[in-house]
C-alpha cells in the first residue's frame, strides 16, 4: 500500500475508561474497517516514526438503537490495539 492510502488507515485514536487502563502497554485506534493488521502498522510507523511491536484487532458491530419508539443504528467501530517496542512513545498533544 502507498503512503497516501496508509495515511487514511488510521481514523483516531479512542480514549475511554478501558483504553486509559491499558495505556501504559497499548495505544488504541480507530481505524477503517477493511485494514488489515500489517497496513495498522504500517501506518502508525510512517505516522508517528515509532516501531510497532504488535497490533491487535477487534470489531464493535452496528447496535440497533430506539430513539422516541423509532429503530436507529448506532454505528460500529473496529479498533487497533498497538503495542509499539521499548524505547518508543507516542506523544498525541505534541507540536511536530
Amino acid at each position: 500500500m502507498n503512503a497516501e492510502k496508509l495515511i487514511n488507515v488510521l481514523v483516531g485514536p479512542l480514549v475511554s475508561e478501558k483504553i486509559t487502563r491499558v495505556a501504559d502497554t497499548h495505544y488504541v485506534f480507530a481505524v477503517q474497517p477493511r485494514s488489515t493488521k500489517a497496513d495498522i502498522k504500517r501506518a502508525v510507523e510512517l505516522m508517528f516514526k515509532v516501531r510497532v511491536a504488535a497490533v491487535q484487532v477487534c470489531r464493535n458491530p452496528d447496535k440497533v438503537r430506539y430513539f422516541r419508539g423509532r429503530p436507529g443504528r448506532r454505528g460500529g467501530v473496529k479498533k487497533a490495539y498497538v503495542r509499539l517496542k521499548p524505547g518508543f512513545n507516542i506523544e498525541f498533544g505534541a507540536a511536530p
